[in-house]
């Protein structure tokens, strides 16, 4: 099962890739860990994308295309992958195709934006330990303060109503359009891939029971 989760920022992809991983038995694979492998690793691929990374620059689709086309051939991705964060323009999904690269399910996780904001900018953070918080679905005892310790708890620059709106504007603009990629790709009988869009609202556990039952159905 080679699976591609897409969504908007908030909308809960890594728990649930955690969750499609464990129950499926596949490894997520992230071209961030992906990169740092290859640059650790002082091969070919990582020395070029190392070169690039130290001018400053993006890497190139083309290297990361050969990362994960060598990745996906590891022993641990016989029962297939979840791909992290990748693709995120359909360039980069057109290239996944170009190489051979076979995707059975694209699930998307669909939250409205309203939703993501509230989610995103009532999280509290105690940075020391981690432990978070949201002013809402799971206030401390005590406002502002972290329930063991009582120290101050904080809100993430990221969290921040302006950036979470600015990050979803720029999701609807560069990766939104994989959507309707995937969902047209999903048409031609030829593919062989399934296309399905999963509501993100609701509690993890919901959400958990609706990407399983359509990855088995």
């Amino acid at each position: 099962m080679n699976v591609i989760l897409l969504g908007p920022p908030g909308a809960g992809k890594g728990t649930q890739a955690a969750h499609i991983c464990e129950k499926f038995n596949i490894p997520q694979i992230s071209t961030g860990d992906m990169l740092r492998a290859a640059v650790n690793a002082g091969n070919s691929i990582g020395l070029e994308a190392k070169k690039t990374i130290d001018a400053g620059n993006l890497v190139p689709d083309k290297i990361i295309i050969a990362l994960v086309k060598e990745r996906v051939q590891s022993k641990d991705c016989s029962n297939g992958y979840l791909l992290d964060g990748f693709p995120r323009t359909i360039n980069q999904a057109d290239a996944l195709k170009l190489q051979g690269i076979k995707i059975d399910y694209v699930v998307e996780v669909k939250v409205p934006d309203d939703d993501i904001v509230v989610r995103m900018s009532g999280r509290r953070v105690h940075l020391p330990s981690g432990r978070t918080y949201h002013i809402a679905f799971n206030p401390p005892t005590l406002e502002g303060r972290d329930n063991l310790t009582g120290e101050d708890l904080i809100q993430r620059v990221d969290d921040d109503e302006t950036i979470v709106r600015g990050r979803l504007k720029i999701y609807h603009k560069q990766t939104e359009p994989l959507v309707k990629y995937y969902r047209d790709d999903a048409k031609i009988a030829a593919s062989g891939s399934k296309f399905i869009a999963i509501s993100g609202v609701g509690s993890l556990d919901e959400v958990k029971d609706r990407i399983t039952s359509a990855l088995i159905s």
